[in-house]
This record gives structure tokens, sequence and C-alpha cells, in this order.
């Protein structure tokens, strides 16, 4: 008799647990997480009526063992003002990822960083998100009035946060937030 009892209960056990209605509650299952784009490309375009130079950092093995080959297309003329703008694309993708305009889509949540010596030139944001903070994809510089040289290094970060102190002039010292990209140009002004 125990036996029959103790069978009926883990049958009826069975029976209960298995046909409980399932939860498709949020808390149960979480929202997607928002995976990181890939940046290959970096182009950095400064204008001057006729003249154009560009930077460039292709990494087309993304993460891999290869570094990114820099170019920098000419020298830039003393005492000048370009107008300059940024791209970024992921070609490892196909068709070919223009993550550009996710950034501008995103741009409360981004916001690029200008770092050069000022004996090269000071930078100027042209472009501000929806709360008037700057993006940095388009910007202008004006160099130096005498003859340099130097690196300027231009930092894509997300979330940072924009409304500490120095951030909207452009210093990255207080902008936390995690870098999407970062490359560094070498520069020469003559």
């Amino acid at each position: 008799m125990k036996k029959l009892f103790y069978l009926t209960a883990l049958t009826v056990s069975i029976f209960t647990i298995s046909s409980c209605s399932k939860d498709d509650s949020p808390a149960i299952f979480p929202l997607p997480i928002n995976e990181e784009e890939v940046i290959t490309t970096v182009t950095t375009t400064l204008t001057n009526g006729t003249n154009v130079i560009t930077l460039s950092s292709r990494d087309l093995d993304g993460d891999g063992p290869n570094t990114p080959v820099i170019t920098v297309s000419g020298n830039l003329a003393l005492n000048t003002t370009y107008t300059g703008s940024v791209t970024f694309l992921n070609e490892i993708a196909n068709p070919i990822g223009d993550i550009t305009s996710e950034v501008l889509a995103e741009a409360a949540d981004h916001q690029l960083f200008f770092q050069a010596p000022t004996t090269l030139g000071t930078f100027t944001y042209s472009d501000t998100d929806i709360n008037g903070y700057p993006i940095g994809l388009s910007f202008s510089l004006t160099t130096a009035a005498a003859a340099s040289n130097g690196n300027l290094t231009v930092t894509l970060r997300h979330q940072p946060l924009k409304s500490a102190i120095g951030v909207a002039s452009g210093s990255i010292t207080n902008a936390g937030g995690d870098t999407d990209a970062e490359v560094v140009y070498p520069i020469v002004v003559q």
C-alpha cells in the first residue's frame, strides 16, 4: 500500500510540475544585449578650399594581430582653418557597414575628442546632439602660426558624461564612457 501511495504522489507531482504555464516575463528572459559595432576604418578629412587632407586608419582584421595601416595624405598649412569630418566603417561586413550613420542616430550617446598639442592648432565642434552637446562628426581645425609636428588622437567615446566639466569643450579627462575607436595620426604643420 505504501508503494502505491508513493507512486501516486510521484505521478501527481510530475503532472503538476509539467503542467505549469511558462512565464515569458522580461525578469526571466532578459532583453538582448546591444553589441558594439566593429569599426575597421576611421577617416578624418580636413578641407580648405580645394586643399583636402585625408587621414585614415584601416584595420581590416578587426581585433586581430595586425596593426592598423595609418595614412596621412599631406601636411597642413600654417595659420589655416580647415573644415573637418570623421567617418567610421566596418569593412569586414558584406555589404560594408556605415557606422557613421549609427553614431549620428545615437548622437546623445557619442562624442568625438580631438587631442593634439596646441602647437598644432585648435579644434571647434560644428555639430550638436538633441541636448545641445557636441558630437564631433563635423568640426573645424585652425592650425598654428608656427611650423610644428606632433600627434593628433581622434577618440570616439560611447556614453560619455557630456555634462561633466570640460567635456563639451573637448576635454576627454572627465568624459568617462567607453572608447569605441581611437586613432593616432602623425601631423605636420608647415
